[in-house]
């Protein structure tokens, strides 16, 4: 009986899976497959809006002097004063005594000029007077034209020339005497000393270096097509500046805050650097050493590195959007009411690192796509992302539109 059982217990075990199989596979539910649903692709948009807009060129330069003279001796001697403006970054004013030399030299040779001067006049009138009793005596006792030896007019046009040569070193004396002083040429600012009380100095040599402080300029670079936004002040040749050109407001950082100043580019330079093809607009700023209507602000010193922005042209019917609203070089996308894409050609005024300003092509109150995708075609459904607003910026995966 064991044996039995033994051989039909594995056959009844196979028969048993194959039913079980055979009912499984019977028993299976009825697929129907389905196409996949792709939805369409996801993207944010910004309201177009039109506006008058007033463009702006920014730039970077270094404050300069617009008049720095070096100051020099015109006669020699002994400094034996120097004034309390006479250090670096000192202020003085016009005609301002800066320095002063020795006078006993200068003071001497005028004495010694003008003693000249009397006893050639002296020497003149004495002359003056024997020329005319020569010419009494010849017309009492001579005949006949007189040589002029005898009417002693060689020694009177000497006596005239000696005059003139003491005078005129009496003037050359005085000059001197008066070069001992050493007057400021205008209002400006010491910007280097090189002489101090006990030195002694020959004519030519350096005093300091000085700048005017009625304004300071700043050399502002600015690439050929930026010329085109604002109005450049051109010179020609016979004609002059006259017109004034567009405010500018300089910026910098001074002390851990930021400063500004307000001024006007009032010159073109007239060369191009032949390295950065750029063209450099000269700004000026009036009185930049004075508190002016800010007191804290501090002096727009020379060698300052600032920012300029220059005010340019105004626009109207301006639509200004990001920079990712471009779909080429001058095509955007714009979403209409039955949320398809409808890409359209356009007329670009500027285009900046994070926007762009459209002059014309689009119209206010469209909607207009800011996301990059993968396939672009013309009439395309899009979603729109319902966080979406003029100027909103949402991160997303490129070119999938997610």
């Amino acid at each position: 009986m064991n044996k039995w059982v033994k051989r039909l217990l594995p056959l009844a075990i196979v028969l048993g899976a194959l039913l079980v199989l055979v009912f499984l596979v019977r028993s299976r539910p009825v697929v129907e497959s389905k196409p996949p649903v792709v939805p369409p692709p996801l993207v944010r948009v910004t309201t177009a809006v039109l506006d008058t807009v007033q463009l702006t060129v920014r730039s970077q330069g270094a404050v300069m002097p617009r008049t720095e003279s070096a100051l020099s001796a015109e006669t020699d001697g002994q400094v034996v004063y120097v004034s309390p403006s006479f250090v670096p970054g000192g202020f003085f004013e016009k005609d301002e005594l800066l320095v002063r030399l020795d006078p006993r030299d200068a003071e001497l040779a005028v004495t010694r000029a003008a003693a000249d001067t009397a006893r050639f006049a002296t020497a003149l009138q004495i002359e003056q007077e024997e020329a005319r009793l020569a010419q009494e005596e010849w017309r009492q006792l001579g005949s006949g034209a007189p040589m002029p030896l005898v009417l002693r007019e060689p020694q009177l046009a000497q006596s005239r020339a000696n005059l003139e040569a003491a005078v005129a070193a009496l003037q050359q004396a005085k000059l001197n005497l008066e070069r001992t002083e050493i007057r400021a040429p205008y209002a400006g600012r010491m910007r280097k000393k090189n002489v101090d009380v006990g030195q002694f100095l020959r004519r030519g040599e350096p005093l300091a270096t000085i700048y005017a402080i009625n304004y300071a300029e700043i050399r502002l670079p600015i690439p050929d097509e930026e010329l085109a936004y604002f109005d450049t002040p051109m010179q020609f040749r016979g004609e002059t500046v006259r017109a004034e050109g567009p405010p500018v407001v300089i910026s910098a950082e001074f002390a851990g805050r930021r400063h500004r100043w307000d001024g006007r580019v009032v010159r073109m330079e007239g060369e191009i650097d032949p390295l950065s093809r750029m063209v450099y607009a000269v700004a000026r700023v009036q009185n930049p050493y004075g508190r002016g209507t800010n007191p804290d602000r501090p002096p727009l010193g020379i060698g300052m590195f600032v920012e300029a922005e220059i005010l340019g042209r105004s626009y109207t019917g301006v639509a200004v959007l990001p920079r990712t609203a471009m779909h080429g070089e001058n095509r955007i996308a714009v979403i209409d009411e039955e949320n398809r894409l409808r890409f359209r050609n356009v007329d670009v005024l500027r285009i900046e690192s994070d926007r762009v300003f459209i002059l014309s092509g689009v119209e206010t109150g469209e909607s207009v796509c800011l996301s990059t995708l993968q396939t672009q075609v013309e009439g395309m459904e899009v979603r729109i992302l319902e966080s979406s607003s003029p100027g909103t910026v949402v991160q997303e995966e490129e070119g999938t539109g997610k």
